[in-house]
């Protein structure tokens, strides 16, 4: 009998993101095809105004491409109505973000809560997710301070388990050190690296520093909405 083949975690078939119309038009995707399987960990790069950004909102179910298909395990998204990408996002997916987007004056834990309130769980068990989680981070006894007790690292540490609290299959950081000092830039490069290679999420990640993206074992650079190259990182080496 035949091996069965996985399906790619993720598949862009031509995509393209249009805005505006006449001489207005930008094209931020043309035609972009590009795959990816469970478990890698992606740096996306490229200048501003290269499309890194647009393909990451649509890796996101964040924005919805102009024609071509995004397949999610799969499943073609084009079919999903607002709701089911809804569900999918609160379901598949993590994101951390270079602001953080921390609930001010509330607690760690209560962040950490808040993709599992939406998810209706009750709240023993949100609440025993969201501290182990917030282990994984390495905040462990953090639980009840607030943001403004929490250092950039330690927010950011936050952030990430938020992200993780729901078991995503894809975790999606866009520039996640972009407002840390170089030290701490490191501790949470490691803590990503880790989540990916002993938890198995898949990580996605845009940034602009190249050792940042040396975290990575795939590198994409975009160039005018398309894939200028894809390229496969060595092992990495120490970055002490």
């Amino acid at each position: 009998m035949a091996a069965t083949l996985e399906k790619p975690l993720i598949a862009f078939r031509d995509i393209t993101k249009v805005y505006g119309r006449g001489e207005a038009t930008i094209r931020a995707l043309d035609g972009v095809d590009l795959t990816i399987g469970h478990g890698e960990f992606v740096a996306i790069m490229g200048p501003s105004g290269s499309g890194k950004s647009t393909a990451m909102n649509i890796l996101g179910c964040l924005d919805v491409q102009t024609s071509g298909e995004y397949f999610f395990e799969g499943i073609p998204t084009s079919g999903l109505d607002q709701a089911q990408r809804t569900i999918l996002r609160r379901h598949m997916l993590g994101f951390v973000f270079q602001g953080f987007n921390l609930l001010a004056r509330t607690s760690a834990i209560e962040n950490v809560e808040l993709p599992l309130i939406y998810r209706g769980m009750e709240a023993a068990e949100r609440r025993g997710r969201s501290r182990i989680a917030l282990q994984q981070v390495g905040l462990a006894g953090r639980e009840g301070h607030t943001t403004q007790e929490l250092s950039g690292g330690q927010q950011q540490r936050v952030a990430i388990a938020r992200a993780i609290v729901t078991s995503p299959r894809v975790l999606l950081a866009d520039e996640p050190t972009g407002n840390l000092d170089t030290k701490t830039s490191r501790e949470i490069m490691e803590l990503i690296s880790g989540l990916n290679r002993e938890h198995g999420i898949t990580v996605i990640m845009v940034t602009h520093e190249d050792d940042i993206a040396a975290y990575a074992r795939r590198v994409i650079r975009f160039l005018d909405g398309r894939i200028q190259s894809d390229q496969t990182n060595g092992v990495r080496a120490d970055v002490s």
